[in-house]
């Protein structure tokens, strides 16, 4: 059973707006045993949806399509959808109980404009849409369905959760899928690919593996196909084992864990606080700590010492040290570590110094080049790392290994 998307919007092909819709739709029918063979995007243009629709229904048995439902004169999705249907507008008073409901919720009067939302096809299944003005329609041809859902995200979500896929799910007999993700920080795709050859070379043949590398993480993605879904879950989760015995220093997590949600849930458990001193990362630790619901629990604070002056004069890091050294080095992001910890009397401390880029790079320290430090009450300890040439990647990369030093301390 193949599956094609279509999302309609000139703001997706002129970068106004990211397609996160696509995305998520292939996601969700991938989790439900059904795969999606090709996703495309086209201009709100009446001769480009009907060449879509049509093109589709030749290489398709789902046809998925987002986009262009509104009420105003650019939205012509409802017009081209009943001509490529063979039908006509027809006023649905069900569909404008909704739209008055939505409209009374937010105070507001419903114009000659929203009315025209509860125009739907007349030869098509109207979807609800409980949280917007624009039905979802199911419509179907020659034993292929389309359905044509809203753009708007928190709109279309719920009707492929709530109906589609279940109506998808009861229809067809679909096979089982699982999916397992783990997540690994500290070894780049190529090394990783090298650490786990043979294991991915004995994995079942029902079990595929895919790379999904991101800067500063590799993903790896299990995902196994069968009649029975138990069968499945036990299998991966076997593999996951046997992984585990090879790569398990580098595993912080699984499928929708973040480092700094693994980090603070160790903080939490052991009654632990943490504070940062940061340079090349300019508070992008902080920011992905605090990104945390109930991170007050156990972070404390950050100090963005980028200039040398207040490492020293904030952290007390010796003004010697930053001449003889470099501000880039271990004594300097080791007493940033010490300095920060003890001015905000946490148990734990990270720090980062180094060359972000793409400007200040030296033959010793070209772009890129980043010491990291962790301080305990007992000790501290820093590493160098070298992260390449990109600013915004290397400032990632920095903040994930510190929190992923601090990960394993804990």
């Amino acid at each position: 059973m193949k599956t094609e998307i279509i999302s309609i919007g000139d703001e997706l092909l002129i970068g106004q707006v990211v397609n996160t819709n696509a995305a998520w739709i292939g996601e969700q029918m991938t989790m439900a045993g059904i795969k999606v063979y090709q996703a495309v995007s086209i201009a709100d243009d009446y001769d480009h949806i009907f060449e879509a629709l049509k093109l589709a229904s030749e290489r398709a048995d789902i046809v998925l399509i987002t986009g262009g439902l509104g009420p105003t004169k650019d939205d012509i999705t409802k017009k081209t959808l009943c001509d490529f249907f063979d039908s006509k507008l027809v006023f649905n008073e069900a569909v404008f109980e909704d739209v008055k409901e939505i409209f009374r919720v937010r105070g507001r009067q419903v114009t000659d404009l929203n009315r025209k939302q509860a125009e739907v096809p007349d030869n098509c299944t109207v979807i609800r849409n409980v949280h917007g003005t624009a039905p979802g329609m199911w419509f179907e041809k020659d034993g292929i369905i389309f359905v044509s859902m809203p753009g708007v995200p928190f709109e279309m979500k719920p009707m492929m959760t709530d109906y589609i896929i279940p109506e998808l799910q009861q229809r067809f007999n679909l096979p089982a899928i699982y999916h397992k993700t783990v997540l690994t920080q500290g070894v780049p795709e190529s090394e990783m690919a090298a650490m786990i050859e043979d294991w991915e070379n004995s994995l079942p043949h029902n079990v595929k593996l895919a790379y999904l590398p991101q800067p500063g993480i590799v993903r790896l993605r299990l995902t196994a196909s069968g009649k029975n879904r138990d069968k499945l879950v036990a299998l991966v989760e076997n593999e996951i084992i046997k992984l585990k015995k090879i790569i398990g220093e580098y595993i912080f997590g699984f499928d929708k864990d973040t480092l700094e949600e693994v980090v603070g849930n160790l903080l939490r458990e052991k009654s632990k606080t943490v504070s940062s001193a940061e340079s090349c990362t300019g508070g992008y630790i902080a920011h992905l700590i605090t990104s945390v619901a109930g991170s007050s629990d156990y972070y404390k604070g950050s100090v963005v010492s980028y200039a040398n002056e207040i490492k020293s004069r904030i952290l007390g890091v010796e003004e010697k040290d930053i001449e003889r050294y470099g501000a880039v080095s271990e004594s300097v992001v080791s007493q940033m570590a010490v300095g920060v910890r003890e001015k905000f009397k946490t148990d734990y401390a990270v720090a980062t110094s180094g060359v972000a880029g793409p400007t200040g790079g030296t033959k010793e320290k070209p772009v890129g080049t980043t010491w990291i430090a962790v301080a305990t009450s007992d000790k501290v300890f820093a590493k160098q790392f070298h992260f390449g040439e990109h600013r915004g990647r290397n400032i990632r990369r920095a903040a994930l290994m510190a929190l992923d030093m601090l990960r394993k301390e804990l």
